[in-house]
C-alpha cells in the first residue's frame, strides 16, 4: 500500500491500510476523522463527518474545531438523482468564467439548501437537521421529492463528487465520498476545512495530526486512502 506511516492515539504505529480500517470503522459508529489531501493540492485538512452522525454536538465542533466552510458531498448519482447542478453552470453571472483555481481543473460546489423545518437554518440544530436530512435521503435518493423537502438558497453547502471519484478528482469532496461508500454507507459526507488562528491560513498537517491525537481520532493522508482503495 502507498502512503505515510500514522499513528493512532497512543502512539503506536499503524500501517496505512490499518488507518484507513480504523477510519472506515470510525465513520461506522458515528465519529468523525481527519484527512489531510496532499501538500501540491489544496494542502488542507477536513474534519469528515458521515452526514447521518452530524448531531448539534457535531456542528458545534465543525465550527469551533475546524472553522471552515461546513459542507455536504454527494457523490455524483445521488447529485443527479436530486437534479443538482454545478454551482458555476446553474448561475448566469460573468463572475462564473475564467477560473484560475490553482489546484483543480472545476469547483464542485453545487446549491446551498436548508431543510424545510428549519428557521433561519444557521444554528447548531438547524444545520443537523437539514445535514441529517441530507444524509437519509442520500440513502434512498429515488424516494426523496428534494424541492418538497428542501428550500434553496439555505445555509448547508451541496458539493458534486466528480462521476470516476478518485479516478478523476482527488478532493476532500471525493475522498470522503469514497470512504463512505467503502465503509457500506450512504454517500453522503460533512466535510469542513481545520483552520489556524494564530496564522489565518490551513492547519498544518502536524497540528491536525496532533489535534487528532488529542481527541482520539484517525489521521489519514489522501495517499493513504489512494493507495487502499487502488
Amino acid at each position: 500500500m502507498n502512503g505515510s506511516d500514522t499513528t493512532n492515539p497512543r502512539q503506536e504505529p499503524l500501517t496505512a491500510a490499518a488507518a484507513v480500517d480504523a477510519a472506515l470503522e470510525r465513520l461506522q459508529a458515528g465519529e468523525p476523522i481527519l484527512v489531510h489531501d496532499a501538500a501540491d493540492r489544496e494542502g488542507e485538512t477536513d474534519l469528515i463527518y458521515h452526514a447521518d452522525a452530524v448531531t448539534p454536538e457535531a456542528v458545534s465542533r465543525l465550527r469551533n474545531d475546524a472553522g471552515g466552510l461546513v459542507c455536504v458531498a454527494f457523490e455524483d448519482a445521488v447529485a443527479d438523482a436530486f437534479d443538482l447542478p454545478f454551482y458555476d453552470d446553474a448561475v448566469d453571472h460573468p463572475a462564473t468564467a475564467g477560473h484560475d483555481l490553482g489546484y483543480d481543473e472545476r469547483s464542485s460546489f453545487s446549491v446551498t439548501v436548508n431543510h424545510r423545518d428549519t428557521y433561519t437554518g444557521i444554528t447548531d440544530n438547524d444545520r443537523s437537521l437539514t445535514i441529517q436530512s441530507l444524509g437519509e435521503a442520500a440513502a434512498d435518493p429515488d424516494e426523496t421529492d428534494f424541492a418538497e423537502e428542501f428550500r434553496v438558497p439555505g445555509h448547508v453547502h451541496l458539493l458534486r463528487a466528480a462521476p470516476d471519484l478518485l479516478a478523476q478528482r482527488e478532493g476532500h469532496t471525493e475522498l470522503g465520498v469514497a470512504l463512505a461508500l467503502e465503509a457500506d454507507l450512504p454517500p453522503a459526507v460533512v466535510v469542513c476545512e481545520m483552520l489556524d488562528d494564530r496564522t489565518g491560513e490551513a492547519l498544518a498537517p502536524a497540528d491536525a495530526r496532533a489535534y487528532a491525537e488529542r481527541h482520539d481520532f484517525v489521521y489519514l493522508e489522501g495517499s493513504d486512502v489512494l493507495g487502499y482503495l487502488d
